[in-house]
C-alpha cells in the first residue's frame, strides 16, 4: 500500500484508481470517512505513519515478514490499475493469530487498484470449490428430505477454548451460530460449563484442533468418551467407546460438490454407488443414532422418519442444474418408474439432464461450457457499475477500508483488539516472539518460527496410517542447512523439537528451500505420545500449538514457535517400521 500511494501519479504513473475509490469505497482518506468519524483515521494516513510516525515502508514491513524490500516493491507496482491482475490469496495466512483485518487489506489493495467487477481483475480468496472459479453453483445439490432437528442447548464453544472449557468449566460464549452464520459473532459472555461426555460422531477433532497435549488431558478428564471410525484415529485412540462406521464403499450411495463447499466446483457434481455390503460389524451413522435414540426413550421417527435409500433418492430427484439461460434451474436426472422400483423407494417419474443409470454408470456430471456461455460470472460487476442502485450489504453499502462495525464486531467478541482499518497487529506467539528483545534482535527461549505445509503422505490426517504411503514419504522435519549446523545437527539425526505447549520427535532432513529461523513440519501426522517421556514421537503438528483465540476466535495453527536440538537418548525409528494403529489390545 505504501508504495502505491508514494509511487502513483495521475498521468505518469497511474498506479490507483481513483476513481473506484472514491466511487466504490469509503475510509481510504479523509475525504472519504464514515460521517461521524475522525478524519484523522483514515487508511492512507495510517499507511504514511502521518499521525503515528511510523510510515509503512517496505523496510518497515521487511523486517517483519523477511521478503526483501525490493521484492515488495516489485510486487506491488505489478498491481497497477492499469494490468488485468487476479489478486487471489490462500486460506493459510488466515489461519494465524490476529489476522483479522488480513481479508480487509486485501479487499483494500484491490479497491486500491480498480481489480474487481471487471474481466480480467479479481480480488478474493481462493480454497476448494471457489478456487479461481466463483458464481453461484451451475449444479445444485438436493437435500435428503430429513426435518430439521432444533437443538435444545444454546451452548456453542469456540474450537480455540474447547480443551480449556473442558478443563477449567469456563469459555467466552459469542452466539450459537455455525461457521457460516452471522449468529456467531455475538458480544462475549463468560460462562460456566460441566463437560462430562466427548461424542466424536466423526472428523478428526482432537488431531486437527490447536493444543493437542491439552485436548488429550480434557479427554481424559471427563467420565465418557465415545468415537465413530472406520479406523483407530487419534479421536479413537482416547476413547472410552469406538463404534465402527461403515465407509463410502458401504453405503447406500451419495454426493460430492454442488454445495461450494469443500467439494467439487461449481459446474460438477459426483455421484457414488455402494460396491460392499458392510464388513464385520460395521453400522453407519444413522443406524448408531437410531439405536441409541430407541435406549434413551426418543422416537427416532422423529430424525429419521424414512430409511437411507429414500434419502438417497430424496437427493437424486432434488438436484438441479442450471439451465442454457443461465438463470433457471431444472431437475438434473430423469427418473423412470422402473428406476424407482429397483431402489424400492417412494417417488414420482421425472426427466431431467441425465438418466439415473447413466449417471450411476459414469458417476460424475459435468455442465459443459463454451465459449459465449451464460455460465460465467465477474463478482461485484453490478456494484462496481452502479453503486448507488446495487448497493453492498455493508453498513454503508460500499467497500468499508475503515469499517466500524467490523472493529465493533470483533471487538466486543471479547478475544482481542483490532481496528476499523487494515492494520499490522503482532501475532500471538508468532515470529516476533522468537525473539527476546525485538529491537536489538536477540534471539529467545523459542527461536524458530514453526510452520506446517501439507504433505504428500495424506490429507490433512487421512491416509496417516497406510504403510505403502509411509515408506513413500517419512514425514521428517525440514530444517535450514545453517540452522541444522548451528544446532549440531546432521542429515537424518533425530530432533526434539520444543514449544511452549509440547514435544516431538522427528528425523532431520536439512534443505536450503526452508528460510533460516524457520523449522517446516509436516501438517497432519497422527499423535504416538510416549507416556514415559511425555513427548509424541509420530510428529503432529498439534502437539506444539496452544489454544490462544484471537479477533474473531481464529485457530492459529499456522502460528507457533520452537526450539530445536538434536536427540540422543534414542533414535527415532522410520514410522513405516512401527506397528500399525489396527485394533485395540486388552489393557492397553
Amino acid at each position: 500500500a505504501y508504495v502505491l500511494i508514494t509511487k502513483d501519479h495521475p498521468t505518469l504513473n497511474p498506479l490507483i484508481d481513483w476513481e473506484f475509490l472514491n466511487k466504490c469505497a469509503i475510509g481510504f482518506d479523509a475525504e472519504h470517512m464514515p460521517e461521524g468519524e475522525d478524519p484523522k483515521g483514515n487508511f492512507k494516513d495510517h499507511v504514511l505513519g502521518t499521525y503515528d510516525g511510523v510510515p509503512k515502508t517496505p523496510e518497515w514491513a521487511s523486517e517483519i515478514c523477511g521478503v526483501a524490500e525490493d521484492q515488495i516493491e516489485k510486487l506491488a507496482l505489478e498491481f497497477r490499475k492499469d494490468k488485468k491482475v487476479a489478486f487471489i490469496c490462500g486460506m493459510a495466512s488466515g489461519r494465524t493469530r490476529n489476522s483479522d483485518n488480513l481479508p480487509q487489506l486485501i479487499m483494500t489493495i484491490g479497491a486500491m487498484t480498480g481489480h474487481m467487477g471487471k474481466s480480467g481483475h479479481m480480488t478474493g480468496s481462493t480454497m476448494h470449490a471457489t478456487s479461481g472459479n466463483g458464481g453461484p453453483a451451475l449444479v445444485c445439490a438436493g437435500s435428503n428430505g430429513l426435518p430439521g432437528i432444533p437443538n435444545p442447548v444454546d451452548d456453542s464453544i469456540n474450537a480455540g477454548q474447547a480443551w480449556d472449557a473442558i478443563l477449567n468449566g469456563k469459555y467466552n460464549f459469542t452466539g450459537s451460530g455455525d461457521f457460516t452464520s452471522a449468529d456467531q459473532y455475538q458480544p462475549g459472555e463468560e460462562r460456566d460449563i460441566d463437560i462430562r461426555i466427548i461424542y466424536h460422531s466423526g472428523g478428526a477433532t482432537l488431531q486437527t484442533s490447536d493444543g493437542m497435549t491439552k485436548g488429550i488431558e480434557a479427554h481424559r478428564k471427563v467420565d465418557l468418551v465415545v468415537s465413530h471410525s472406520q479406523f483407530v484415529t487419534t479421536n479413537s485412540k482416547y476413547a472410552d467407546i469406538v463404534l465402527p462406521v461403515t465407509t463410502e464403499w458401504e453405503k447406500i450411495g451419495g454426493f460430492s460438490g454442488g454445495t461450494l463447499v469443500h467439494s467439487g466446483n461449481r459446474e460438477m457434481i459426483i455421484m457414488y454407488s455402494q460396491i460392499s455390503e458392510p464388513l464385520y460389524e460395521a453400522r453407519s451413522d444413522q443406524w448408531i443414532a437410531i439405536e441409541l435414540a430407541k435406549k434413551l426413550g426418543i422416537d427416532e421417527k422423529e430424525a429419521f422418519p424414512f430409511d437411507e435409500k429414500q434419502q438417497f433418492f430424496n437427493a437424486l430427484t432434488s438436484t438441479t442444474v442450471v439451465n442454457e439461460d443461465g438463470k433457471t434451474y431444472g431437475p438434473l436426472v430423469t427418473i423412470t418408474q422402473e428406476d424407482i422400483d429397483e431402489l424400492g423407494v417412494t417417488g414420482k417419474p421425472q426427466t431431467g439432464k441425465i438418466t439415473y443409470r447413466e449417471l450411476k454408470e459414469k458417476g460424475v456430471y459435468q455442465v459443459k461450457r463454451y465459449p459465449g456461455d451464460n455460465y460465467g460470472y465477474i463478482a461485484y460487476e453490478d456494484f462496481v457499475r452502479d453503486p448507488e442502485n446495487n448497493p453492498l450489504s455493508s453498513e454503508s453499502g460500499k467497500l468499508e477500508i475503515y469499517s466500524r462495525k467490523l472493529a465493533k464486531t470483533i471487538n466486543d467478541m471479547g478475544f482481542s483488539k483490532i481496528q476499523p482499518i487494515p492494520s499490522y497487529i503482532k501475532p500471538a506467539g508468532g515470529f516476533e516472539d522468537t525473539f527476546q528483545e525485538w529491537e536489538g534482535k536477540a534471539k529467545g527461549e523459542y527461536p524458530y518460527q514453526v510452520i506446517n505445509p501439507h504433505y504428500l503422505r495424506r490429507s490433512h490426517t487421512v491416509f496417516d496410517n497406510v504403510k505403502w504411503l509411509q515408506e513413500a514419504w517419512p514425514n521428517p522435519v525440514f530444517l535450514n542447512t545453517n540452522d541444522a549446523r548451528d544446532n549440531g545437527l546432521a542429515d537424518g539425526d533425530t530432533v526434539l523439537i520444543t514449544s511452549p505447549y509440547g514435544k516431538i520427535l522427528r528425523n532431520a532432513c536439512l534443505t536450503e528451500r526452508v528460510r533460516p529461523g524457520v523449522v517446516a513440519l509436516p501438517h497432519g501426522a497422527w499423535v504416538d505420545m510416549d507416556e514415559k517421556t511425555g513427548i509424541d514421537v509420530g510428529g503432529a503438528d498439534n502437539i506444539l500449538s496452544g489454544q490462544i483465540p484471537t479477533g474473531q476466535g481464529v485457530s492459529g495453527f499456522n502460528t507457533g514457535i520452537a526450539r530445536i536440538e538434536k536427540y540422543t537418548h534414542s533414535k527415532l525409528i522410520p514410522d513405516v517400521e512401527k506397528a500399525a494403529r489396527i485394533v485395540f489390545q486388552e489393557g492397553v
